[in-house]
């Protein structure tokens, strides 16, 4: 039996999952997501009789100084720890700090920034055991079941002083071989919808994505083939999430949720029969939707599709391969306003062969679909997509200076544009988007509680005085 310490390390209030991280501080109507990769390693580490603890110090405002203390009461003998690309010598601390306080506590951490360094990482932080490249959860049950490392696939790590990269690890078809994830072990009074308060949970339903998009770690992260959990095995979570924990809001999180119809029939049919009164959100491509599929949806409690249309101009979109069309976007938004089911539909500003014409192509295609919401990002360099191959052959930039405010101030200029107009760009893009008097009366129509005035007001302070 072994104590384990799951975290995502002290930072700026940020939503990680395992493959990518948005700061919640600088974008505007966004839902705090739990650490599900954390819970589910929990759950794994549970099984096999360990004693477990998950701290979310980013959401919960924590610092170094509350981590070493957390070390001391708790002495774990391993510490599991999510690192992202944007925040990595950061997070890298936690590691260090662990190691000072317990040389012998075994480190261990996973991320996708790990699919394109970890031999190196490793060289440069003694401190670190086991790097876990691609998915870690069932990667992470091999390490804590004692399996030898050497027969363990995925990971990279530390043997006296030689540093070992393993082959990779084969998706695994079945995920309904996971325990569900450790929801006793987080505060759920935290993940709350930003609209009406009410809490909220994280059903990751599926993994992996076909269309490897310039900008997105889905593919390299998950794989190319949508693998999804059984409906039964979902529903039960769901079940879960009721009776233990009073919460009777979703996000069924995916990489892609409408990829199989014949998958989003089966669960709409049996969320109708076995838990009726939920309200859930999902994503989709504008492109694998229809009426039909939108209207089982809505009918069994979907009451928001989040749509990545990433630009405005199809000159754009077909560089960065995302293989959809404007006119797409514009049926799959409207069969949604037919049907009443709210969308949130996702932008990206400052790639690199956009000029302002394409950007203000964008801003103003997403006002002409109107959406309920938007996030306007500035582009990410992420280490495995082939967004950070170009920047890399072209020599447009250095991984170090990448993410000095990420999301907000852009990695690189564009073959036009400084990375000050790219941002002065997006910051025009928000205000030109929320403050329009139509969307202010729409939005002050919906409101139905004084929670949820009141999360609508402070976020609409967060749009005026946008930065």
């Amino acid at each position: 039996m072994n104590k384990i310490l799951l975290i995502y390390p002290p930072s700026v209030k940020m939503n990680r999952t395992a493959r990518c991280q948005q700061p919640l501080n600088e974008l505007i109507i966004l839902p705090p997501l739990p650490p599900t990769d954390l819970m589910y390693c929990a759950s794994i580490a549970k099984q096999y009789g360990n004693i477990c603890k998950i701290k979310d110090y980013s959401l919960e405002n924590g610092t170094f100084e509350t981590l070493k203390n957390d070390i001391k009461i708790f002495q774990p003998d391993i510490l599991f720890a999510n690192i992202t690309s944007t925040t990595f010598e950061n997070d890298m601390q936690a590691v260090i700090e662990a190691k000072k306080l317990d040389k012998n506590i075994l480190t261990i951490t996973s991320g996708a920034h790990f699919l394109e360094f970890n031999t190196s990482v490793l060289e440069k932080y003694l401190e670190l055991d086991i790097i876990i490249r691609g998915e870690p959860e069932f990667t992470f049950q091999d390490i804590i079941s004692g399996k030898n490392l050497s027969e363990i696939d995925g990971i990279t790590y530390r043997l006296n002083n030689e540093i070992i990269s393993n082959k990779n690890r084969i998706y695994k078809e079945n995920l309904d071989e996971l325990p569900l994830p450790a929801r006793d072990l987080i505060n759920n009074e935290l993940y709350i919808r930003p609209d009406t308060g009410e809490k909220q949970a994280i059903i990751k339903v599926a993994s992996g994505c076909p269309y490897h998009c310039f900008f997105c770690l889905a593919t390299p992260f998950s794989g190319s083939k949508v693998r999804y959990r059984n409906v039964d095995n979902i529903i039960a979570e769901i079940k879960e999430c009721i009776q233990k924990y009073d919460i009777y809001s979703f996000v069924f999180w995916s990489d892609l949720f409408t990829a199989d119809k014949n998958f989003v029939k089966n669960l709409c049919s049996k969320i109708n029969q076995e838990v009726p009164n939920i309200k859930w959100s999902a994503n989709s491509r504008v492109d694998t939707i229809d009426l039909e599929t939108l209207t089982l949806m809505k009918n069994s409690g979907c009451t928001l599709i989040s749509f990545g249309i990433e630009s405005g101009s199809q000159e754009i979109l077909d560089k960065i391969g995302k293989k959809i069309t404007k006119n797409q976007a514009l049926q799959a938004v409207e069969m949604c306003k037919k049907l009443g089911i709210q969308t949130f539909t996702y932008y990206i500003l400052g790639l690199p062969w956009e000029n302002e014409t394409h950007i203000k192509e964008t801003i103003d295609f997403s006002i002409k679909l109107d959406s309920d919401y938007v996030n306007y990002y500035t582009a990410v360099v992420f280490p495995g997509t082939r967004f950070y191959d170009y920047v890399i052959q072209n020599n447009l930039g250095n991984l170090k200076d990448f993410y000095i405010n990420p999301y907000y101030y852009p990695c690189i200029a564009t073959n036009y544009l400084s990375k000050d107009k790219v941002q002065q760009l997006n910051k025009y893009a928000v205000k030109k988007f929320y403050l329009r008097p139509k969307y202010i009366f729409r939005k002050l129509k919906e409101i139905k509680s004084f929670s949820q005035f009141k999360n609508y007001f402070k976020a609409g302070l967060a749009v005026f005085f946008k930065k």
